[in-house]
């Protein structure tokens, strides 16, 4: 295998198409398919089907996919941080956010980013806490901000910080007492939670079992701001950090209860590999984005 066969590889099976990835490289669709049918003699396996209405990978090119993209991406962050020592810190950098700390953090971070190095770029790639420790496993994002995260020998992990969960119910007359729920009551509560491996579904479902007890699961929705909307018309309860309801600005549309005896935590972790070097640029990316963290989260 070469870099190049790589690189051709990974266009036409994101494209799907030999002769759009031929156009997107400039160069013959003759010399792009017979580079990647050397890559498949060399494999001993076809990695791509081909069809009349252009090419998707098979299992084999899907296992190859993943590799082949974070290998090309350590190789450009490779050259950057070479680059690096000729100047101010330059190149690309990529942090996975879950969709709520992305519409937290996202503006905030490019500010901050854009103004400490203004010869570098950064992107963003939203996803689930599951998805982004796989992101950067196999190195297409460089920084996650995950909660819960699963130990893994692949991964080295800076915890920031623990945030309370709340139950989170239709907004009650001014007035109305609004103590603590005992983590041992919340089975009264009907929930509507997202599905699994969602990391608060995950942290709810191990804390109960811990008492030996299950949730109630009233309705199973993948939304933030449709379980929100669903609290609201009065169909079940949520269990959120307050977080998440400031990100779709909704702290005050609800009541709120800590849940306690014991408190019901999330943590929040920075993840990076543990098998590749962080360039210095993600360094210098690591070591702020905890400083914009605590000034989004804490209280106002």
């Amino acid at each position: 295998m070469n870099l190049r066969q790589l690189d051709y590889f990974v266009h036409v099976a994101d494209l799907g198409s030999f002769s759009r990835a031929a156009s997107v490289l400039s160069v013959a669709q003759s010399a792009l398919s017979h580079r990647v049918r050397q890559l498949e003699v060399e494999l001993k396996q076809p990695l791509l089907y081909r069809n009349g209405r252009g090419v998707v990978p098979t299992e084999a090119g899907r296992r190859l996919l993943v590799h082949a993209r974070g290998i090309l991406m350590q190789v450009n962050r490779t050259r950057e941080e070479l680059a690096e020592l000729r100047g101010a810190p330059a190149g690309h950098v990529v942090i996975g956010l879950p969709p709520t700390f992305a519409k937290l953090l996202t503006v905030p971070l490019v500010n901050a980013f854009r103004e400490r190095f203004p010869a570098a770029s950064v992107g963003s790639m939203e996803g689930l806490s599951a998805s982004i420790m796989e992101w950067v496993a196999t190195g297409r994002t460089d920084i996650g901000l995950v909660y819960n995260p699963v130990p893994s020998p692949t991964l080295e992990e800076h915890r920031l910080l623990q945030e309370p969960m709340f139950l989170v119910s239709p907004r009650e007359p001014r007035g109305a007492r609004r103590t603590g729920i005992p983590l041992k009551d919340l089975p009264r509560f009907p929930l509507i939670v997202p599905s699994r491996p969602n990391a608060n579904r995950t942290r709810i479902d191990a804390e109960l079992a811990h008492l030996g007890l299950k949730p109630v699961i009233a309705l199973e929705i993948d939304g933030i701001a449709t379980i929100l909307d669903l609290v609201v018309e009065g169909h079940g309860h949520a269990v959120l950090p307050k977080s998440s309801l400031r990100a779709y600005g909704a702290e005050d549309a609800f009541t709120l209860r800590p849940i306690v005896q014991p408190k019901l935590l999330i943590q929040v972790s920075l993840i990076t590999s543990a098998q590749r070097p962080a360039t210095p640029l993600t360094q210098k990316v690591l070591a702020f984005i905890p400083e914009i963290v605590f000034r989004v989260l804490s209280p106002a």
